[in-house]
């Protein structure tokens, strides 16, 4: 008697026709927001807070083309600590040296163009190195060594700032040339003209609108593909269409204003590379690899002392990075320079939804976390509030973000 072979079943997921994008998906708002709690959780307290200071501001200044020009440029620089820091923290470790290897990276740009006259590219590279440098040495000592990044960068905070001291020869220096203080406060406006407006910054908002639709198109493919749940077609053109509106809205308040800020056209290229890198590259998944479990990540063959030198290296880099936004903002270095930017990045990691554990936490998250520390630090300096009720406040909302991480893990292992 002979026996037929089953036939063969393959694997690998079918990919799904555009048009089943079209009828796929549930309509259950509910369930949508719900499911990951964490992250609509930030979105919605986001636009909370600027809906609230837009109301309790005078002549609702807070959403003016003036002052969202002006959060931009003042909090530019510990948005790109962020994207840094949150690769950090998914990893499960922490860096407190940040806002010195801002000042230290500062102040040689600084002693080089200011003190010594070279070209003010030469600053920014020299910057950048230090910022390298920094970033293997703690990197070392965390990965190959096998101490704690809390006490490295701890003893990096001490040491970073004394050097900055030793450099600076405990002295402010100022100015730097016009070319270096562009990176901070440079605009672009003009290019394509506009009648009362930049239209160059327009076009911009429109091709970042519809890269964001066909990204999300693009995701929600995969996710059907992998029978993952998604929400119906038309919850998502509504999503689109909203998320348009916003950045519209935004875009047409700058191009009212001075135009597109080239701190900004920096920011947005850090946030997509590294939102490409987190989330597409391998390395990337081995950092959320070693912060979500250890153990399984070294089994599962990820070399985890070479990945967690390189976060480190990263880490230098993009501080280097914020250390010459934050001098050609200032238009110098000085000794203080940095003082407690990382509790600032860290802050927005944590609002943004990263775990303390590790393991859980996105660039955009951080960006959303750093934008709503942003806007509730600007509010309340146009409304008068004195400094140390602000940081009252501060200390309270990333007290509650934590306590919401905390209340979201509990949640979800009751309902195992």
């Amino acid at each position: 008697m002979t026996t037929t072979a089953p036939p063969e079943v393959d694997p690998t997921p079918k990919e799904p026709a555009p048009t089943v994008a079209l009828h796929t998906g549930t309509s259950d708002l509910r369930a949508l927001l719900t499911r990951n709690l964490r992250t609509s959780g930030i979105y919605i307290a986001f636009v909370a807070i600027v809906a609230l200071f837009w109301l309790v501001t005078k002549n609702h200044v807070s959403l003016s083309p003036g002052n969202i020009t002006n959060i931009v440029l003042q909090y530019s620089y510990i948005l790109v600590l962020a994207i840094g820091m949150v690769l950090v923290i998914i990893a499960g470790h922490i860096d407190l040296s940040v806002g010195s290897v801002v000042a230290l990276t500062g102040a040689v740009s600084a002693v080089l163009v200011i003190k010594h006259g070279y070209p003010w590219w030469v600053g920014m590279l020299a910057a950048v190195a230090v910022g390298l440098a920094v970033g293997a040495w703690q990197g070392f000592w965390v990965a190959y060594v096998g101490i704690p990044a809390f006490i490295v960068t701890l003893a990096g905070m001490l040491l970073f700032r004394g050097m900055t001291l030793q450099v600076l020869g405990n002295i402010s220096l100022s100015p730097f040339p016009s070319e270096y203080g562009k990176v901070a406060t440079g605009f672009l406006n003009g290019l394509l003209g506009g009648n009362g407006y930049d239209a160059f910054t327009l076009l911009i908002g429109l091709i970042a609108v519809a890269g964001y639709a066909v990204s999300g198109f693009r995701t929600r493919l995969a996710r059907i593909k992998y029978q993952q749940p998604v929400e119906s077609f038309p919850l998502f053109v509504a999503r689109v269409v909203l998320v348009g509106v916003v950045v519209m809205y935004f875009a047409w308040q700058l191009a009212h204003a001075r135009g597109l800020p080239i701190v900004l056209i920096i920011l947005a290229v850090l946030i997509i590379a590294y939102g490409i890198i987190s989330k597409r590259t391998v390395f990337g998944r081995q950092i959320y690899a070693i912060g979500g479990n250890l153990a399984a990540a070294q089994l599962s063959g990820v070399k985890v002392k070479v990945v967690n030198f390189w976060i480190f290296v990263n880490m230098g880099f993009l501080a280097s990075i914020a250390g010459i936004i934050y001098s050609s903002r200032t238009n110098g270095a000085q000794p203080a320079a940095g003082n407690m930017f990382e509790l600032d990045a860290i802050a927005a990691c944590f609002i943004g939804g990263a775990a303390v554990t590790g393991g859980v936490g996105t660039v955009v998250g951080a960006m959303v976390g750093g934008l709503i520390m942003a806007v509730m630090s600007n509010g309340m300096q146009l409304m008068g509030i004195e400094q140390q009720i602000q940081s009252i406040v501060k200390g309270l909302v990333l007290l509650l973000a934590v306590a919401f991480d905390v209340y979201n893990k509990r949640r979800a292992g009751a309902s195992r």
